[in-house]
């Protein structure tokens, strides 16, 4: 039976264009990155605390004369160094992910308030969440290639048969800590994000990930918690 693993290729910028569905496809990716911006924002405004890769981009503003948004856009390209060891296949939506979530994530950042009352922003910080969960899964199940910091999660899930829950949980635990370091600013929204955002994208990418035609007979990536198979 196909499962989401084996529907997820890894082709690359070409072949993705290439392989079938691609109005639909693009039209998820670009929604899914929006969503994601406008999902950065919202938590930002609770104020109840950053998303661990948020936490890094704030240290690091705090170090260079640099805009939020340029340091996100920056560390986009700098993490796109590390798929090389990873032979990630970076692709359309990779470049797109670089420069779209920080514009609309500032966008939406002009004209969305932080509210006054702590229950309203609570539900402004759990809803963030959510949406940046399902955004997240959107954008990769368009299959046009993972964003620069999916790519390491994705990356390493291929490589090493880790589940996707495991590869996220503790890649935001490691980016929150070194955030943290460099004066990034850490609340309960932080941990309640990097303890709930595998997960959530685990249980959204099955829904959304778009079959390609024809569907290509590629490694799996692991997105259950089932242990995987024994090598020899």
């Amino acid at each position: 039976m196909l499962t989401p693993s084996t529907m997820l290729a890894d082709l690359g910028p070409a072949a993705q264009l290439r392989a079938g569905q691609l109005p639909r496809r693009l039209s998820q990716l670009l929604a899914g990155l929006a969503l994601y911006g406008i999902s950065m924002a919202m938590m930002i405004r609770s104020a109840l605390g950053l998303d661990p890769w948020d936490v890094f981009h704030y240290g690091v503003t705090s170090h260079v004369p640099l805009s939020f948004g340029a340091v996100v856009t920056l560390v986009g390209f700098v993490v796109l160094l590390a798929w090389i060891p990873l032979r990630q296949a970076p692709g359309f939506g990779t470049i797109a992910n670089v420069l779209v979530i920080g514009v609309a994530c500032d966008a939406t950042l002009s004209v969305l308030p932080r509210p006054s009352e702590l229950w309203l922003r609570a539900a402004l910080l759990a809803l963030g969440i959510v949406l940046n969960g399902l955004a997240g899964a959107m954008y990769i199940g368009a299959q046009l290639g993972p964003g620069p910091r999916d790519g390491l999660m994705t990356g390493i899930s291929r490589r090493s048969g880790l589940s996707i829950r495991l590869v996220r949980t503790v890649q935001e635990l490691v980016v929150v800590g070194v955030g943290f370091a460099l004066g990034g600013t850490v609340g309960l929204g932080t941990v309640f994000y990097a303890l709930s955002i595998g997960p959530l994208v685990q249980r959204f990418l099955p829904l959304l990930v778009v079959r390609l035609n024809p569907a290509p007979r590629l490694p799996d990536l692991a997105l259950t918690t089932q242990a995987p198979p024994a090598q020899a």
